[in-house]
């Protein structure tokens, strides 16, 4: 453990009003438990909130000497976030939390505990939520879709607060895809995963910046790490011709028997009605990793960093050109 060098990435999204506790709360935990803090990476997904989140990573900077701020030119999401933090962080122990403090720096050693345990990658999960009805089904749905297009063992439970090895992160920041998805990374690399129950703590401040929209596109990431959605898609089309097929039969058949039989003009515009709903899904799904393709063949880059700051001042950025997957 001596050896240890933990490095605490946090992405950072309108958080001026909470960053600052939950730098504070993390060093008094690192401290009760005899762990030394590396550093602290705070990454500010350009904050729509008037400079208030920055003007606090800054003056962050300047009280601990051990926080580096990454300040991002555009908004890119939480995940490339993640990905601009763990590229220049310099540990070999890194941990990843929020900025809100429901992943609370005082569950720190239930994930140190099992980590030390061997396993390469430790989620902190939640039995008892305080994420709103709708984030919750949201989560819900997203692990499903994990077990199912990724192949995530059934007994690990994912979050946004986890631990990973040095050899997790270097084979991640390979990644120069423009959608990055931390959970579809951390599976291509190994399967020695382990989830613990940790408190969930309420927002103090706020409200969650995951609406809808940010909720499928999150979901949507799935696509780059499986081909499942699309050979689903394909059986689906097999099933549908099949279940047409003996409708047709079943049809013809009724019409020998029953002559004068009238076939529904309603029946047969609700088949057309469901065929071509169904096309246009599954079209849209190939234009979607066709599309992913063209956004990767162009070097769409993950993030692009504006500074990095250090002690209250900005340092040099030579980072740009090599590491913003695609540049």
């Amino acid at each position: 453990m001596t050896d240890e060098k933990y490095s605490f990435i946090i992405p950072c999204y309108n958080s001026g009003e909470t960053v600052f506790s939950v730098v504070t709360l993390l060093v008094k935990e690192m401290n009760k438990l005899g762990r030394s803090i590396h550093e602290v990476v705070l990454v500010n997904d350009c904050s729509p909130d008037g400079n208030a989140t920055i003007s606090a990573l800054r003056d962050l900077s300047k009280q601990y000497e051990f926080v580096k701020v990454i300040n991002l030119a555009k908004n890119t999401g939480q995940h490339n976030a993640i990905m601009a933090g763990l590229r220049n962080a310099t540990g070999n122990v890194f941990i990843g939390l929020d900025d809100d403090l429901q992943t609370h720096p005082s569950q720190l050693d239930k994930l140190f505990s099992t980590y030390e345990k061997g396993y390469d990658v430790v989620y902190g999960y939640y039995p008892k939520k305080k994420h709103s009805m709708f984030r919750n089904v949201g989560s819900h749905i997203n692990s499903i879709a994990s077990r199912v297009f990724m192949e995530k063992p059934a007994d690990v439970k994912t979050s946004s607060f986890w631990i990973i090895r040095k050899f997790v992160r270097d084979s991640v920041i390979e990644y120069k895809g423009h959608y990055s998805y931390m959970s579809g990374l951390f599976l291509r690399v190994t399967h020695n995963i382990h989830s613990v129950p940790i408190e969930h703590f309420e927002r103090k401040i706020g409200k969650s910046n995951y609406n809808i929209k940010k909720l499928i596109s999150l979901w949507s990431n799935l696509i780059c790490f499986s081909v499942k959605p699309i050979r689903l898609a394909m059986y689906s089309g097999y099933l549908i011709a099949a279940i047409s097929l003996i409708m047709l039969l079943f049809i013809v058949i009724k019409k020998i028997i029953e002559p004068t039989i009238v076939i529904g003009w309603t029946s047969l515009m609700s088949v057309i009605l469901l065929s071509c709903g169904l096309n246009l899904i599954f079209l849209g799904l190939v234009g979607e990793y066709i599309g992913r393709i063209f956004l990767e063949v162009n070097n769409t880059p993950q993030y692009v960093i504006k500074e990095i700051i250090m002690n209250g001042s900005e340092i040099q950025v030579s980072e740009n050109l090599d590491n913003e997957g695609g540049a």
